[in-house]
């Protein structure tokens, strides 16, 4: 059988929650599982992170395959809805919403009496500079006064464009602008805080952070590895060696004979490859871990292959490989494709076996 395989430690997830909480301990937590739990399985992930206060997510339809999975857990939905009929069915399925747009303003004052009625709270985002969603200063303490005044509670967010960087001027404008209008629509929720400025900034906790990639054990900063932060990779990629070549000076491996060996090799083909995920291209040199060595590709990574190199190494077709884990990175592996760990994550495909320790 072809050795593909995503294994998620529910351990190391329940580890990095707890992190959360170490960091924040007066905040509830909505745990972030968009996009698949960030590409680690909704179904893997959700029974480790029941102990969060709710879940987050993108869309309606993942807020209903929460549902699906038999968890009633609280859902925001971080984007809000996208039509009116949705945010009936968002209230049917006790689901919280944030308002970015007029559209949605409006829906949810349609739906005013069934909204409170269950308990909702409207999350009402700030545009404090990003410039994707939110209302700017000073349309947005006219709406979340109106709001209060009407019953509503309400949760003032905000998202950092810029926290993991850290003399960036923006995040002190960004905090400034929050503060304005938490201050402007005292008393309300506020919430500001994702996986980066959790560890930045704990004076802008307050009532909820919404941790993300630091759940799933990959570090939102360019500087400082997951083991500085105090968290525990929860995805290790693997393979297996299915073929061994012996090569010898001046002789090409890959598509379009980029690598030319400089001496005598020997190169093990891995059954991995960009379809079920792993980057084609890279711009540094780039490692996989065999037998707790790191060992450098060779040549192009293929669709369903790539070549690594093993000289002097004792192994066999079969030998495991992780290509990133708990010894080599996930963020490691981005930072030499050029992007970043989460982008690794959410991208890979379904080939792989999925299981769960």
């Amino acid at each position: 059988m072809r050795q593909a395989t995503v294994t998620i430690s529910r351990e190391a997830l329940q580890h990095n929650l707890n992190r959360v909480k170490q960091l924040a301990p007066d905040s509830k937590i909505v745990s972030m599982v968009k996009a698949n739990a960030y590409g680690h399985g909704l179904e893997n992930c959700l029974s480790a992170l029941t102990q969060s206060d709710a879940f987050g997510v993108a869309c309606l339809d993942e807020a209903i395959e929460i549902r699906q999975l038999g968890f009633n857990q609280l859902v925001t939905l971080i984007e809000g809805v996208f039509s009116e009929d949705e945010m009936q069915i968002a209230i049917d399925n006790k689901f919280e919403c944030m308002l970015h747009h007029q559209q949605q303003l409006d829906w949810v004052r349609k739906y005013k009496n069934q909204y409170q009625a269950k308990g909702l709270k409207v999350w009402v985002k700030l545009n404090s500079g990003m410039n994707r969603l939110g209302f700017k200063v000073p349309e947005i303490i006219d709406i979340i006064n109106t709001l209060k005044a009407e019953g509503f509670e309400c949760v003032l967010a905000m998202h950092f464009a810029n926290a993991d960087a850290d003399d960036h001027p923006m995040n002190e404008q960004q905090k400034q602008q929050f503060l304005q209008v938490r201050e402007a629509c005292a008393p309300v929720l506020s919430s500001c805080c994702n996986s980066a400025a959790i560890m930045k900034w704990p004076e802008l906790h307050f009532d909820y952070v919404r941790p993300g990639i630091m759940l799933y054990g990959a570090t939102p900063f360019d500087h400082r590895p997951v083991a500085e932060l105090g968290l525990q990779p929860v995805m290790t990629f693997s393979a297996g060696i299915m073929a061994l070549n012996k090569i010898h000076t001046g002789e090409k491996v890959g598509y379009g004979s980029t690598f030319v060996a400089q001496k005598d090799m020997e190169i093990a083909i891995v059954s991995i490859g960009y379809g079920d995920g792993y980057p084609r291209a890279y711009i540094e040199q780039n490692y996989v871990v065999v037998n707790g060595q790191t060992v450098p590709l060779v040549g192009r990574v293929s669709m369903d292959m790539m070549a690594i190199d093993v000289t002097g190494l004792n192994v066999t077709i079969d030998t495991p490989v992780e290509l990133w884990g708990t010894q080599r990175l996930v963020d490691d592996v981005a930072k030499a494709n050029g992007t970043i760990g989460y982008e690794l994550l959410c991208r890979l495909s379904k080939r792989p076996t999925r299981q769960v320790i």
